[in-house]
């Protein structure tokens, strides 16, 4: 026996087509998001230079991923607590600020990460 949940014929890629409408909406409308991917474009761009081995790449993609994620969790939480509840109020901030921390905490140890991958790289380079 299967549970059916809707009539609705199956659409396989309608998933994928709402995940990239939000990230084209994220990458229209957010600043932060906008600074976070060349960031992680700039690092991708440092990896191939740098010609990273499988383990940092691995740290690479996970810290990018880590604050990228981050970062549209907060834009989803701000979104939401503006529709919910467009006029000032203390909860409501203390919730986005909550969010915004998380995204910094990410970002701060992404840097990190970055920081142990290519200070040695340019360490040996101008030695």
């Amino acid at each position: 026996m299967s549970l059916v949940l809707s009539d609705r014929p199956k659409k396989p890629m309608i998933g994928f087509v709402h995940a990239w409408n939000g990230l084209k909406a994220a990458a229209r409308t957010e600043r932060n998001f906008r600074f976070h991917l060349v960031a992680a474009v700039l690092a991708a761009a440092a990896g191939f230079v740098f010609r990273l081995d499988a383990f940092q790449w691995a740290l690479i993609m996970l810290a990018t991923g880590m604050v990228m994620t981050a970062e549209l969790i907060n834009t989803a939480i701000e979104k939401m607590l503006d529709y919910l509840k467009p006029d000032i109020h203390p909860q409501a901030k203390l919730v986005k600020d909550i969010a915004a921390g998380a995204v910094f905490i990410s970002a701060v140890f992404a840097a990190a990460a970055g920081l142990f991958i290519f200070l040695p790289e340019l360490y040996a380079i101008f030695q």
